[in-house]
């Protein structure tokens, strides 16, 4: 069962855009219509070392995201304003999606599997290895609307103590898989990026992006096939500045809102730069869309939980 601790201390503050570490950058005239006239960016509340895989819980009205050095999981409900603890110890948990049931999905560093969160709060892992070798550490996770689950495998849960445990891969490199709990068939489908981290899919499912935060720092983006089983065409959408993508999300007329070091930067699905929004953070790890019409932007940064509300909304508002 999901193990709920103390409630903590509200730490709502409002900013305006004039107000912020830089405000709102524009870069194009069309990012104006994705905003409100006087966008405000709400902080709900501090104390996270790193935050990473937020997601919005309609059953729950709240938000859930992962702070993974401290081994626990946050809720921030939407109609009390409040944060608790949603799961301590997490496992590790990184990426955060729900399912068409709205079940809960986990990408968890500990023990390197796909979680899945059923209503009744038992738990079911679904995939733990490749092969009968040992995943990595899966990193982020959405569901297509076939009820696949797509999900990046890095290093990172491996590498040291901190955000898991130190051991040696059984894998020969980082991928990109596809899981059907249907046929329980777990595949590759990109096997070409050094360490890819965040993953999504445009509003129409012909293209799936992936963050690379290994040696190439691009965000890609790969054509989909018709039956949706696997991708093709691979090519650099984007090289995010400053920083790197890691987590991102895209909205219904297919904008691309990503996570960089100086908070969430907004692209066209050509991938032009029309726009940023700033977070007074070290970083920003990942973000998503939220609330009941998903026109809110939940945004994880270094130690706080954010949101601002948009004039657009979410393709997959729990993703």
């Amino acid at each position: 069962m999901i193990a709920k601790s103390k409630i903590f201390p509200q730490h709502d503050r409002t900013k305006t855009a004039n107000q912020l570490r830089e405000g709102i950058e524009y870069y194009n005239p069309d990012f104006r219509q994705l905003l409100p006239e006087e966008p405000e960016l709400i902080h709900h509340w501090r104390g996270t070392e790193w935050a990473e895989g937020p997601v919005f819980l309609s059953q729950r009205n709240a938000v859930i995201w992962s702070d993974i050095p401290n081994n626990r999981m946050l809720e921030f409900n939407l109609t009390s304003r409040e944060t608790s603890v949603f799961k301590e110890p997490s496992n590790y948990t990184n990426g955060n999606t729900v399912d068409l049931e709205g079940r809960l999905i986990s990408a968890q560093h500990l023990p390197h599997c796909i979680l899945r969160t059923e209503h009744d709060g038992t738990l079911t892992v679904l995939v733990d290895r490749y092969n009968g070798k040992r995943l990595n550490s899966p990193n982020d996770v959405v569901v297509k609307s076939d009820g696949t689950i797509w999900f990046t495998d890095p290093p990172y849960g491996i590498l040291s103590d901190r955000e898991g445990r130190q051991r040696k891969s059984e894998i020969s490199g980082c991928y990109v898989y596809r899981f059907d709990e249907v046929t329980g068939t777990l595949e590759i489908v990109v096997d070409s990026m050094d360490r890819p981290n965040g993953l999504a899919f445009s509003p129409g499912e012909d293209i799936l992006y992936v963050s690379d935060t290994g040696k190439s720092e691009n965000l890609m983006a790969f054509n989909v096939s018709s039956d949706g089983r696997y991708v093709e065409n691979g090519r650099e959408f984007a090289k995010v500045r400053p920083g790197t993508s890691d987590g991102f999300r895209c909205d219904v007329e297919g904008n691309l809102w990503t996570s960089a070091a100086d908070g969430i930067q907004c692209y066209t699905a050509e991938g032009e730069l029309i726009g940023k929004i700033l977070i007074p953070e070290q970083r920003v790890a990942n973000c998503c869309f939220g609330g009941p019409d998903a026109k809110t932007l939940y945004i994880a940064g270094d130690t706080s939980l954010y949101s601002i509300v948009l004039d657009i909304a979410g393709a997959q508002s729990g993703t």
